[in-house]
């Protein structure tokens, strides 16, 4: 206690010390970075004094940079001519950088500010292009994920030593708006966040741990942050198919060609499908539409909107017991109920607006509006339950989502010192009708075990101060979140009573720059996730808000201008939790656990074209509590690995060869039952020019047969005497062929 009292102490005299800068502030530069023929604002843009050679600064998310002096300046950023060119003091000033070949070289160890690993994800876009979702997931290093249904529901992810599940310990947003889904009929957290079109994605900011007061509920393993493209610098058409029936279309439309920094808008529209290399065919739809309009109200007024469509329908063939495939009552992509699957839709509006005040200060407002539709069904034991009818089960749900969020943000000089300091707001409302889990047989209804209608609102506000002193920076922020979860339960007409809880959430992250080639940091944070509200109402409201207690100890090296290598220590610990299991409706305790682990993250660059990478992710999870040998978390990742070599050049042949390898792993307590690892390489080559581009790509190229989504999980088939306990599984996608054509105009 004595220890934790010191650590919120320290926290809150970082968090308050703004207030002494504040009265030194003095005459600024400031000014926005822009790419040359987009005009799309620019992040984490390096600012350099040219004279001083120092960094004093960089461009936030929309494109913006302040500072106290130094009018010859240096712009550097990834991918971007260099540019130095003499800024105004008391004017605006928009700078506009080149685009040139990638070079690692422009990436610089900062002592202003919290280096952005978002840098190395707008690398990893660049010089290896995605075709949905699940590969934009996976390039967020250490992040591992698997599939259930081909598409059709959220992946299961893999973090630092946590079965995700589909979300519950990591939090994901597009645009700022909430993927995940809290007191969601499958699993708490749920984020499908296939309503993304990867091509529309500009940047992804990500971190892991529970270090950042910006993001709250569900971020204790870490955090996922999709940003799209204000504006796009041209049009494309692009065609798509491959084996097992597979086909996709992308249309991306420039609606403004003109006056960009005035408005701009474009439209993009996906549609998905599939039969999937399973017996049953999969008969996989999914359709997206996207539109976003930018205008300038005035020079420091702008308006951000967007709206989206997405609807998704799939057959999936299910979860397939091991000793089916091994006694032949089916093949390996057979199925022992055909009539699982399932249809989504999700449709969102979002309006954001930015003022900038003289003195630099940005403060944004946004709103957003949600409406989603989710119905699933599944059978995941069978026999075991109904030997006659089957264990069939339908999940569905019906939800309004509405959300505001204020953010003021401002940077204070007082002598050679910095402090940037960022408040906000917000809340977040999920009306959810006729949350269900029914019997059904062959999709037909029997009879309902859950059927509710539920309401949950989070209030929070944070606040963040981040003070630099020359080689150190000091980043210190607090969050309070409070909920209110209500519960009608329609099967038996009571309305349970509501419950109330709060949560504070300090951070500290500490930084220390030695040279251009070696920064260290520590992180230390506590974070948390909700409880799903049936969970919250089930216990009185106690015990329902779990924290994670994080730290991590850390080294970014750039031993070259062409090398950039990440290593973290770090550890997790987890308190105790009850979780709402929606495959069975009931509420199970779960104890505490702990994770701790050695992350590396590396980025090379051989030559002007060629590049490199490589993630080497070690965990050793453990529960707490609980005798040597029967303390595995089920599922818990100990070893993952992901890498790969491409070729990116502007114009001509383009190409790469990666890689993925997760290692055996338990799926169970005891680890009786063991999940099997893999080590899967994919390859894409593609020939591009100005106007078009044809590309191949291949996945699973040596046709390895693989396990993706597995369980340890107790069934009976029909006619058997009884259950079994064993590995089930979704079979890992064969060897597949895509071919692609694009048109740019």
């Amino acid at each position: 206690m004595q220890h934790q009292c010191r650590y919120i102490i320290m926290v809150c005299v970082l968090l308050f010390s703004g207030s002494f800068y504040r009265a030194q502030a003095q005459t600024t530069i400031k000014g926005k970075v822009v790419d040359a023929v987009s005009r799309q604002p620019l992040e984490s843009v390096s600012i350099t004094d040219v004279h001083a050679q120092t960094v004093k600064t960089t461009t936030d998310q929309h494109g913006n940079f302040i500072l106290k002096s130094g009018t010859e300046l240096q712009f550097s950023a990834v991918g971007y001519k260099t540019l130095t060119t003499t800024v105004a003091a008391n004017s605006s000033n928009t700078i506009a950088l080149q685009p040139e070949p990638l070079s690692l070289k422009n990436i610089v160890l900062e002592s202003n500010a919290a280096t952005k690993f978002s840098t190395i994800s707008k690398i990893d876009l660049e010089i290896n292009p995605v075709k949905n979702t699940q590969e934009l997931l996976r390039l967020v290093p250490g992040l591992f994920i698997a599939q259930h249904a081909g598409g059709g529901k959220a992946e299961q992810i893999f973090l630092r030593g946590f079965d995700v599940d589909h979300g519950t310990d990591v939090k994901v947003s597009f645009d700022g708006m909430p993927v995940n889904m809290v007191s969601h009929a499958h699993g708490q957290g749920y984020a499908d966040a296939h309503f993304i079109i990867p091509e529309t994605v500009n940047n992804i900011d990500f971190g892991a741990g529970p270090y950042y007061a910006l993001h709250g509920d569900f971020n204790t393993a870490g955090y996922v942050s999709f940003a799209s493209f204000k504006n796009i610098s041209n049009s494309r058409i692009q065609l798509e198919g491959g084996r097992f029936n597979s086909f996709r279309t992308l249309a991306m439309l420039d609606l403004i060609k003109k006056n960009k920094d005035k408005q701009s808008a474009y439209l993009a529209a996906d549609f998905n499908y599939t039969d999937g290399p399973t017996v049953a065919k999969q008969n996989f739809k999914r359709l997206n539409l996207f539109g976003k309009y930018n205008f300038s109200i005035t020079e420091n007024t702008k308006l951000t909107a967007s709206v989206s469509t997405f609807t998704s329908k799939w057959n999936a063939s299910g979860q397939v017991p091991d000793r089916a495939v091994n006694d032949g009552t089916i093949s390996l992509f057979g199925s022992i109920d055909p009539t699982e699957g399932g249809n989504t839709e999700r449709h969102n509006a979002n309006l954001v607006i930015t003022h900038q005040f003289t003195n630099g200060a940005n403060w944004e407002n946004q709103a957003f509006y949600s409406r989603y539709k989710f119905n699933l069904y599944s059978n995941f034991t069978f026999f075991l339950n109904d030997p006659v009818n089957g264990d069939e089960i339908q999940q569905a749900e019906s939800r309004n989502i509405f959300g505001y969020a204020t953010k003021l943000n401002h940077k204070y000089f007082f002598r050679n010192k910095t402090l940037y300091s960022v408040y906000g707001a917000g809340l977040r409302l999920d009306a959810t009708k006729d949350s269900r889990l029914s019997n059904v047989v062959t999709r037909k209804f029997l009879s309902d075990i859950k059927l509710g209608n539920i309401k949950e609102t989070n209030l929070y506000a944070f606040m963040q101060q981040q003070l630099n002193t020359g080689k150190w920076l000091f980043d210190a922020g607090v969050r309070v979140d409070y909920f209110n979860f209500s519960y009608l339960d329609k099967l038996n007409a009571v309305q349970q009573p509501s419950q109330q809880k709060a949560i504070v959430s300090p951070k500290l992250n500490i930084q220390y720059t030695i040279n251009k080639q070696v920064q260290l940091f520590v992180k230390a944070g506590k974070g948390f996730h909700s409880n799903d509200a049936r969970v919250v109402v089930a216990n009185d409201g106690k015990d329902i808000l779990p924290a994670a207690y994080g730290t991590d100890f850390g080294v970014i090296l750039k031993p070259t201008e062409n090398i950039l290598i990440n290593i973290a220590a770090w550890y997790l610990y987890l308190d105790q939790e009850f979780v709402y299991v929606g495959d069975a409706g009931v509420v199970e305790p779960s104890g505490k656990s702990k994770r701790q682990g050695i992350d590396v993250t590396t980025r090379f660059q051989f030559t002007k074209n060629l590049f490199a990478n490589a993630n080497f992710n070690f965990t050793k999870p453990r529960a707490v509590g609980e005798p040597k040998g029967a303390n595995y978390i089920p599922l818990a990742p100990t070893f993952t690995s992901v890498g790969g070599v491409y070729y990116k050049a502007q114009k001509g042949l383009n190409g790469g060869i990666n890689y993925r390898y997760i290692k055996n792993r338990p799926a169970n307590e005891d680890n009786s039952v063991v999940a099997k690892g893999y080590f899967l390489l994919d390859a894409a080559v593609n020939y591009t020019r100005p106007k078009y581009e044809i590309g191949l790509a291949f996945e699973n190229i040596f046709n390895i047969k693989w396990n993706e989504a597995q369980f340890a999980t107790e069934s009976r088939l029909r006619n058997e005497p009884a259950p079994v306990t064993e590995l089930h599984y979704t079979p890992g996608t064969p060897f597949f062929a895509r071919l692609k054509l694009a048109v740019f105009f």
